[in-house]
């Protein structure tokens, strides 16, 4: 019985040996697996980072030609106003220096000729004279809203 009592207890050492035997691989094929999983995480973040970091100079190079593009409109706005502006100047130039040369020689033909002058004034004083009291004659001498209130 003794020594089914050793080989009981040889028994459960070898099991043990191999139970912990069993363990350690595990042990170790569940750190390979843990390893093999962190690495590919790791190449997953970094192309993810690659990925991104393609896609931040996409919008920058986007980014840029729409500042371009922005400052092209600019431009081209500007130019059209300075072009317009300087033409309006020089309308405005000409336009002035005609009335002035008008009212130069309306004045200059005024001095010359002064009876000329008051006569036609004095005359169209008197059509305009004429005019307003032909209009403003009437038939009747009360005006319509004035005979409602008399009655």
């Amino acid at each position: 019985m003794a020594d089914n009592d050793t080989s009981t207890a040889n028994s459960a050492n070898g099991n043990t040996k191999t139970t912990a035997a069993r363990n350690s691989a595990a042990s170790r094929s569940s750190a390979r697996a843990s390893r093999a999983s962190e690495d590919a995480m790791k190449k997953q973040i970094a192309e993810l980072k690659r990925e991104v970091s393609r896609l931040n100079r996409a919008l920058s190079e986007q980014a840029e030609e729409a500042a371009e593009t922005a400052q092209g409109w600019y431009r081209s706005a500007a130019d059209r106003a300075t072009t317009l502006y300087s033409g309006a100047s020089d309308h405005a130039s000409r336009a002035a220096s005609q009335l002035r040369t008008q009212a130069h020689s309306v004045s200059e033909t005024v001095q010359q000729n002064p009876g000329t002058f008051s006569t036609a004034m004095l005359i169209g004083g008197l059509v305009g004279l004429l005019a307003g009291m032909a209009i403003s004659r009437n038939t009747d001498p009360e005006p319509d809203w004035l005979r409602r209130w008399h009655r």
